[in-house]
This record gives structure tokens, sequence and C-alpha cells, in this order.
């Protein structure tokens, strides 16, 4: 017989349809439900939720390799429900199209069970009733699956044994990593679920040992302590708590502040309906609303949870259910991106009492050492330069650096010029700064003529205390005097505070700004000669019907063919940009998001980049009146805590931490 015909007949053979039998369509299924012991233990826990569970407990042995073992005290599962528990397919949450359209419940597919079982030694044990010797076994065995049911005494509720995981796919199970990598993988799925539901206790377990153990809560308090112990005390600390609702959409939850950022993604959870989600929806609001304030390469953490009417949001996208699609994605985004905004907005120095209605911070978030970022640190990159002894943006159309200082003597230096040029355009871009320039007295200062940093630094020291109570002193306190020029040192009711003048400076120049730009509206100027881009059909697809909103943007796009776009005016300040990369990314944002800050982010760059060189710098001498202007300032901008860059722009140490530097009373 040739190799022709044996090639042929084996085409033929592999060409007819078949039904599959269930342990092999099981096992099919189990490849994109499980994918190592963290999923399956996931999917036991979502079941267990489900149940309408108070306590729940998982026992691990071997990373879950050797044992994963979940326990809740639910409803249970009826002797007669049993063998239809493990098939595929089988399921009590959805009954209907209708149903399905609405999914409140985690787990709705009715195939885990069956797919876990097909690749492992699966047992389940299930009680309906309160008596605990009326409970019941089932195991699947055989190619065909069939469930066997025997008598099983158990307490009300549900316990699943999932052992020797792969033990019958080796090519499945040499892809495991070491016990420790696959139990740090169990540990994350089951902080995500315990984070999910507050009102369940919960219990890990890894070989006989307790790794977590939290009692059920219903108190803010208690969860706070619920996160700090899952997640580090560190993450609570630097963490604002958030609320907002607009109609039925409703965001809670707990917002890191941005000095406090991580070097990966690994501490952002996202609930939405009390389903653990990573959606890039959310993702790119979150993004956007950080865009401002987070040093370049950090990521927030966040413990974030979204409600809203189910109805409005399919949960059927993906096997694993880690996707979700929003109905009006665009209102979604835009309600996350304006609550975090907002939240984050409000990043400034405050006194530790005061009420700020749900947007709260903790009192000690800036204790010593508490606006370092960690995981990595807060090291410039490769964007910016060292110069002045700070760090500053990459110096594009730089301006010209003189010096600012007045001579102990009253004589000005050359660039004294400079000095009143900055400060001049400081008083323009603030109109309270002739009031802020008062002592804390409320009088007017005793020095007509200014007084150099030399000279206030060589003063008694009784002169620069401020008279009243410090203890009534406002956030940032009053300035005692500059060190080498760079840093203010302040006294406040708390104990010192420092202060990087040139990034405070640099955030309140920008952010006045901000504002000017906003009010006055973007100004826009035609191009010469309009640039023609080639593009694809869904990219002037999104041209036709986003039309109005990329007009909003200063920016006037034409459709010359199919496959054809003609670039014909964009906002003032963007008139020398590149436009090609520019409209590229607005168009796939708006493709995929239905909004986009890609012109608002490059018109924000350029003033971030002469805040920078119109503010002060370092090595130049302020006055005390100068520096409580500053410090004023500072308590009443936006985002006064970072600089444009994403540094903090203040510290504080306490008494506590001074006395324990010097050893007081020890």
């Amino acid at each position: 017989m040739s190799d022709t015909h044996l090639a042929s007949e084996a085409s033929t053979s592999f060409a007819r349809i078949q039904v599959l039998d269930t342990r092999l369509a099981n096992q099919i299924a189990a490849g994109e439900v499980v994918e190592r012991p963290a999923s399956v233990t996931k999917e036991l826990i979502e079941n267990a939720i489900d149940a309408g569970s108070h306590r729940i407990e998982v026992d691990i042995e071997q990373g879950g390799a050797r044992l994963i073992k979940v326990r809740d005290d639910g409803i249970g599962i009826g002797q007669q429900d049993l063998p239809l528990a493990l098939a595929r397919h089988a399921t009590s949450k959805i009954g209907s199209l209708e149903d399905l359209e609405g999914v409140s419940s985690l787990g709705f597919r009715g195939e885990a069970l069956a797919s876990i079982s097909s690749v492992s030694r699966l047992e389940l044990v299930s009680n309906a009733s309160e008596d605990p010797t009326d409970g019941w076994r089932v195991v699947a065995e055989g190619r065909s699956m069939e469930a066997r049911v025997s008598p099983a005494p158990h307490p009300r509720g549900t316990s699943v044994s999932v052992r020797d995981l792969f033990f019958n796919t080796p090519a499945r199970r040499k892809f495991l990593r070491t016990e420790k990598t696959e139990f740090g993988h169990v540990e994350e799925a089951f902080r995500r679920q315990a984070l999910s539901r507050y009102d369940i206790g919960w219990v890990l377990r890894h070989n006989q040992k307790v790794v977590h153990q939290l009692p059920s809560t219903d108190s803010s308090a208690s969860r706070e302590r619920r996160i700090a112990s899952l997640l580090g005390r560190n993450f609570i600390e630097h963490a604002r708590y958030i609320e907002r609702q607009a109609g039925s959409v409703r965001l809670s939850g707990w917002v890191g502040l941005p000095t406090h950022s991580r070097s990966q993604a690994d501490q952002q959870y996202f609930f939405v309906n009390g389903r653990v989600v990573r959606d890039r929806l959310v993702a790119h609001a979150v993004r956007q609303a950080y865009r401002d304030v987070l040093y370049n390469g950090r990521h927030p953490v966040f413990v974030l949870y979204l409600d809203l009417d189910p109805d409005v949001v399919d949960v059927n996208v993906h096997p694993t259910k880690h996707e979700v699609r929003f109905r009006d994605g665009r209102m979604v985004h835009d309600f996350l991106y304006s609550s975090l905004h907002h939240c984050l907005a409000h990043t400034q120095p405050q006194v530790a009492d005061e009420p700020q209605g749900v947007d709260h911070q903790d009192s000690d978030r800036h204790a010593v050492g508490n606006q370092h970022m960690e995981a990595g640190g807060g090291q410039p990159g490769a964007d910016s330069q060292e110069g002045d002894g700070i760090t500053q943006a990459a110096p594009e159309a730089r301006w010209e650096q003189q010096g600012m200082a007045l001579s102990s003597h009253g004589q000005r230096h050359p660039g004294a010029a400079r000095v009143r040029r900055f400060m001049q355009g400081y008083q323009a871009l603030h109109p309270d700064h002739e009031a802020a320039l008062l002592t804390p007295q409320g009088k007017a200062s005793e020095h007509p003529t200014p007084v150099s940093g030399q000279e206030v630094n060589e003063q008694p020291l009784a002169n620069l205390m401020p008279v009243e109570d410090p203890t009534a002193a406002p956030p940032l306190g009053y300035a005692l005097g500059q060190l080498h020029g760079v840093y203010i040192l302040a006294q406040n009711q708390e104990g010192l505070v420092l202060v990087d003048m040139h990034a405070a400076h640099e955030r309140i120049v920008y952010e006045r700004m901000k504002t000017q730009w906003g009010q006055n509206g973007i100004d826009t100027q035609p191009l010469l000669v309009p640039v023609s881009l080639a593009a694809s059909r869904g990219e002037v697809a999104t041209v036709e019907s986003e039309h109005e909103a990329i007009a909003q943007l200063g920016i006037e796009i034409d459709i010359a063919g199919p496959e054809t776009l003609l670039v014909r005016q964009l906002p003032a300040l963007l008139a020398n940009a590149d436009p090609e990369p520019l409209v590229r990314r607005l168009l796939d944002e708006l493709a995929r998001f239905g909004r986009s800050h890609q012109v608002e982010a490059r018109i924000q760059a350029l003033l971030s980049t002469m805040a920078c060189h119109g503010s002060v710098r370092a090595n130049r001498r302020l006055t005390l009146d100068e520096m409580n202007a500053l410090l004023r300032d500072m308590e009443t901008t936006e985002r006064s805590d970072q600089c444009n860059h994403g540094r903090p722009t203040w510290t504080q140490m306490n008494m506590k931490a001074l006395d324990r530097l010097f050893l007081r009373g020890q």
C-alpha cells in the first residue's frame, strides 16, 4: 500500500465527526478553567460563597498539588441533587436567558466541578439539613464520569476535596511550579475572595499551619484591620477612603496615595458586584486618574468596589469570569475617572482631625519615612536630571538660570530682577498672595525691605518662633528657616515639617496654570498645510462617529477617502507637535474606551514643563514671609502632596520620632 494511500485514509479518518467521551470532553474544558491549584481554589470558594456561607475554611497541602479542600457552612446540597453536582452544564443558579442577562451569582456555568473532577480525585460531601448524620458523599469514576453517591456524616454545608491534581494528565502536571510558588498563587486567590466579602469568616491553612484567620465583620474599622492583615499596615496607613454614587452606580473602597505606589501592579483589587475582575476599561480609567500625580513607572494601589444593576453588566464574556462588559462603558469609565480624580485632587496638607466627609486619610500618614516610595524606591527616572540639588524635568526650551539670592546687606546680586519677575508671576497666579504674606499674627511684616535668607538664619531663635500657640498652627505650621537653600523647615502641632520648596512651588504654579487653561478653553490653530494620514477603516469609522468629541478637543479631522484622513487643526499649544501619533492614540482610545485624555495629557505636560521652570529654584533664599506664603498655598492647592512628576513635596517628623532619635524618655 502506498504512502499516499495511507495518508488519504488517515485524512479521511480524521475528517469523521464523532462525539467525545465524557471524561475527554471534561478534560478539554478543564484546560479553560483549571490552570493551576489557584484556579481550582477560586472556583471552589466561589461556589461556597454562592451557597450563602458565613464561614469558609481552605486547607492546602504541597501548594495545592496534593490537596485542596474547601469547607463551608452554606445551605448544602440535597441527596437527590448530588449526582448532578459533578455533571457538566448542571447548575441551580440560572434557568433561563433572562437569568443569564442579570447574573448576580459568582459561579453559574455549571462546568467547574465536572472539569476539576476529570483531572483530579474529587470528593464532595454535603448536608442540606440540620442533622449532622444526614450527609452524603459523591465521586465521579470511570471514563463516563458516572456519579456514585454514598452516606457520609457531615454538618450542614459542603466540603470539596481535590486530591492529586493532574494525576492523569502528566503533561499538565509538569508545568506546575515549586510548592512555594503555587501556594503564593493560591494565597492571592484567597486574598481576593476574602476582600470581596467582609461578612464571611475566612481561614487558610497550608500544610496544617494557619496562614490567615479572618473573623467576619460589619464595621469600617474591622474592614480596615482585615485589609491590613491581608495587604500590610502600610497599605491602609497610606490610603484614602472613597464613597461616591451617581444614580444606581456606586463606587467605594480605598485608594492608595500617590506617594505609596508600587514597582508592579500587585496590589490592585477591583470588584464589580462582588466579583473580582481585571478589566481594561477599569484599568484605563484608574491610570488616567493617577496620571497627574504618580511618579513615572510606578503603579497605584487600591481596593475598590463598583456596585451597579446586574442587568447592565455582562459577566459571561470569559471562561474564568475575570472580565466583564458594561452596557454603557463610557458612563462607567467617566464615573470611575471623575470619582478617583476628585479624590486624588485633595491630596494636600490637612489637619489630622479635620472632617473630610467620605474621603479621609490616616493622621499618621506623613510620619517619618511615610512619604518614601516602597518596592523600588523613588529614584529619578531617565526623563529627569539633577539640577541645583533637586530633581527637575527634562529642560525643554530651558529658561535662563540666574542667581536669586540677596546679600546679607540687602545688595542685589546679578539676577535680582529675575527674583522680582518670579514673585510677580507668583502673585499674578495667586490673587490672595498679598494676604498670605501677612505674619501669623495677621499684621504686616515689620521688615519693609525683604530680609535675605542669610539674615533670617542669623536672627535669634526666639525671633523665628511664631508667637501663637503651636497647637493652633495650620497643617504645615509656620516657617523657621531654610536648609541649604533647598528645604523649608517649619513647626506645626505634630512637630517638624520639611518641605522641598521647588517641588511644592512647582505644583502650585502648575495647578494655577491648569485652572487658567481650563477657564480660557482650548485655543486652536489651523495647520498651514493639512496633514494626510493613511488610516484603517476602523479609524475612519471612529472619526465619523466621534466627530463632535474630537472637535471639542480642538482638533479638526476630515475624511478624505475610505482609508485617508486629513488633519486640519490642532490645539494652539500643540501646533508644533507631530499630529500623526497624537491622532492615532486619540482614535485608539476613543474606539476602545469611548473617551480620550490624549490632548489634555499633552497640553498638561507642556504646562508642567513651564511650571517647573517658572518655580523657585534650589539655593534661592526666601524670607520668612515668603516661606509662610508658600506653606499656606500648599494647604489650599490640589494635589500639593506631590510635585508635577509625582515626587513628595513634604514630610513630617513628629515629636515621638524626634524623641527617639535623641533617646529622650528612654
